[in-house]
């Protein structure tokens, strides 16, 4: 039996992908160090705020955009609500709504650079259920052109192959073999790991009273008598820092020198301030949605919103919205599904009702149509299309000359 309750095949070897591969690295979220000498692993970068804020603002919007499915009928677009429609705008199987498969998703997107899940067909083909791949128990492996995802549990034996059309598939950034991925935090680790170093050094620095690493300089007669004295210092400074002292004494003779620079003197605020700036351009947010506004004004702060929409959310989107319509439907299929982002375009309500005001006088919207925009009730006559008088051709303008 599969991973899912599915009877599958079980893969015998990994061909032409050795166990040394990168890519398996890469999947279980395993870094090589940065240039600042710190580890970087998907859990530990999510300790840094920014990343938080960037993986949790993105996996959070994406998953509460709408999901609605389309079925295209005498040349015109019908929703559908019932089937795979209740599926993805409801619960996915019987322990996950849609929100959570779709947050879990692109939360593993965004950290390990995957988004993978299993769709299970019963006999008759109908898509049942839809369950999220944890990216660490997979490989991808590609013969002849083609992909085939091999899922290996913990305490099992061996791994379950799934063809490609049973997985949808979001990679961040596929590799050249078009296999492999590169995923935002193990690509950044450099970045990632420069934020990890910076925010240690401002804990250890506050941990020690705001005292800098210093230099015990004094008559000492041994290497064990200067190990005494500098000993006796870091229990003084400590005592100093729980009693609020301000004053600390040294024996005669001795001096405390300043090791390093201050925080203020590293320019510690400015690298961090660097930072948010550097991973909001590898997730391609505007610095403002992680919380920075050091140069957000009211009116810029409103045309990053639009930014965010056009050159970020639609690229996820349409990635998305593709990945499933083939692998849900397949080729050439009428159905389709299509995300909902005007929820992120709405602005306040007066801009909201003079939009709607125009695509009903124009006859671009139904009154039907704006009012379930708006989550009210459809009218009687209301499924009509309209247009205002006033907007007529020209050649049936009356002509004032003749008192018509």
């Amino acid at each position: 039996m599969g991973i899912f309750g599915r009877k599958k095949r079980e893969a015998r070897a990994i061909e032409g992908v050795p166990q040394s591969d990168p890519r398996l690295l890469d999947l279980f979220g395993i870094v090589s160090p940065s240039a600042s000498g710190i580890t970087v692993t998907n859990d530990n970068a999510l300790g840094v705020p920014a990343v938080w804020a960037a993986v949790q603002f993105l996996s959070g919007t994406l998953a509460g955009l709408p999901l609605h499915v389309y079925k295209t009928s005498k040349g015109e677009r019908v929703r559908v609500k019932t089937g795979i429609a209740s599926l993805l705008s409801g619960a996915v199987n019987d322990g996950m709504s849609s929100f959570e498969w779709r947050k879990y998703g692109f939360e593993r997107l965004f950290t390990g650079g995957r988004f993978v899940s299993y769709i299970e067909r019963n006999k008759a083909g109908r898509i049942v259920n839809i369950y999220p791949i944890d990216p660490s128990t997979l490989t991808v492996v590609s013969k002849g052109g083609r992909k085939t995802y091999e899922v290996k549990g913990s305490g099992q034996r061996k791994a379950i192959v799934y063809d490609s059309t049973e997985v949808i598939d979001l990679p961040f950034m596929l590799k050249a073999d078009g296999v492999g991925h590169y995923g935002p935090i193990a690509t950044s680790k450099d970045v990632i790991g420069l934020a990890i170093a910076s925010m240690r050094y401002g804990a250890d620095v506050f941990k020690n009273g705001g005292v800098p690493p210093l230099s015990l300089q004094g008559p000492f007669q041994s290497g064990v008598g200067a190990q005494r004295a500098a000993d006796d210092v870091a229990k003084a400074i400590a005592t100093a820092k729980e009693e609020g002292r301000k004053v600390l004494a040294m024996p005669a003779g001795h001096e405390l020198k300043q090791i390093g620079f201050k925080a203020n003197e590293m320019q510690l605020v400015e690298l961090q301030r660097f930072i948010i700036e550097q991973i909001a351009r590898i997730y391609s947010i505007p610095p403002i949605f992680l919380q920075d506004l050091t140069n957000g004004t009211f009116s810029n702060s409103e045309q990053q919103d639009l930014h965010f929409v056009k050159h970020t959310i639609k690229r996820w989107v349409e990635q998305a919205e593709q990945e499933m319509n083939l692998k849900l439907f397949g080729r050439n299929s009428k159905m389709f599904v299509k995300f909902n982002v005007d929820g992120l375009l709405r602005g306040d309500f007066k801009t909201r009702m003079e939009a709607h005001a125009a695509s009903i006088q124009n006859g671009i919207r139904t009154p039907n149509e704006v009012r379930d925009l708006e989550n009210l009730p459809s009218m009687d006559e209301g499924g009509q299309l309209m247009i205002q008088g006033a907007t007529v051709p020209i050649s049936v303008q009356s002509d004032p000359k003749n008192g018509e």
